[in-house]
């Protein structure tokens, strides 16, 4: 497809998965795939702003109260907006009332911006995603109908198969690494009508199957690492963003080194 339009702002609202873990950086910060179309869409304006409101473990009311409002009054070209996913994959989730709140925050952005993105989450196969499989279904359907209704766009992470495969998420099982959010933002660039850079669906080659004693390894490591802290953050009611602030308040220029 050729490109049908410039985008000259970009605002991004959601969770861990819009903030860029685990795309890490040098640094010790995270990049992510909304960081990369950024400066995507950088290079094709000048005058382009970019604003990230996403902090990890943001729920979807959280995202509603938080960072709606401020992303509404930014105007910007085009918004995304990604959240929902870290409701249902807890224990109790009311569904229909996550969905109540994703189009809460639609009607709100959709009239307040040039082009509004909704997303179907990826999922990394496994026992996991199956168990939460009917839910995250059900929402999904919703947001494809709540795009329909507002004139947002979808992107369909979730249906593409190779985002399930575990070599492109990280060590913590939960976020994508850096080639899985390289191809999201090229998932994203293409539903936006420019001209593709690659095949973001193309499967990886296929791999050589560890040994039993290396994947129970990588089992345990998980767990003590990522699962148990996680376990008493749900038990306890925090939250791994309590505290952070978004990476990108300000609607503002990318550094040079970014754009």
């Amino acid at each position: 497809m050729e490109m049908t339009a410039t985008h000259t702002s970009f605002v991004a609202l959601g969770d861990s998965f819009t903030e860029g873990m685990s795309d890490a950086l040098p640094n010790g910060t995270y990049r992510g795939w909304a960081d990369l179309l950024a400066g995507r869409l950088a290079a094709h304006s000048p005058d382009f702003r970019y604003a990230n409101l996403a902090v990890r473990g943001k729920l979807i009311q959280q995202i509603v109260d938080e960072q709606v409002e401020t992303a509404a009054s930014m105007g910007a070209d085009l918004v995304t907006l990604v959240g929902g996913l870290n409701d249902v994959l807890r224990p109790k989730c009311d569904v229909p009332q996550v969905c109540a709140l994703l189009e809460e925050a639609v009607e709100r952005l959709a009239p307040s911006c040039g082009q509004l993105v909704l997303m179907r989450s990826p999922a990394r196969r496994g026992p996991v995603a199956a168990r939460f499989q009917p839910r995250m279904e059900e929402l999904f359907a919703f947001i494809d109908q709540l795009a329909a209704r507002h004139g947002a766009l979808v992107v369909d992470l979730y249906g593409a198969d190779v985002l399930g495969d575990p070599r492109l998420w990280a060590d913590d099982r939960l976020h994508l690494d850096e080639e899985g959010h390289r191809r999201v933002a090229e998932a994203v660039w293409q539903t936006l009508g420019h001209t593709p850079r690659f095949d973001w669906t193309e499967a990886l080659p296929v791999g050589i199957k560890l040994p039993w004693t290396a994947r129970r390894t990588a089992d345990l490591r998980f767990t003590r690492q990522h699962l148990v802290p996680w376990i008493g953050r749900r038990l306890t009611g925090r939250s791994s963003g309590d505290g952070l602030a978004p990476k990108r308040a300000e609607l503002l220029p990318l550094p040079a080194a970014d754009a």
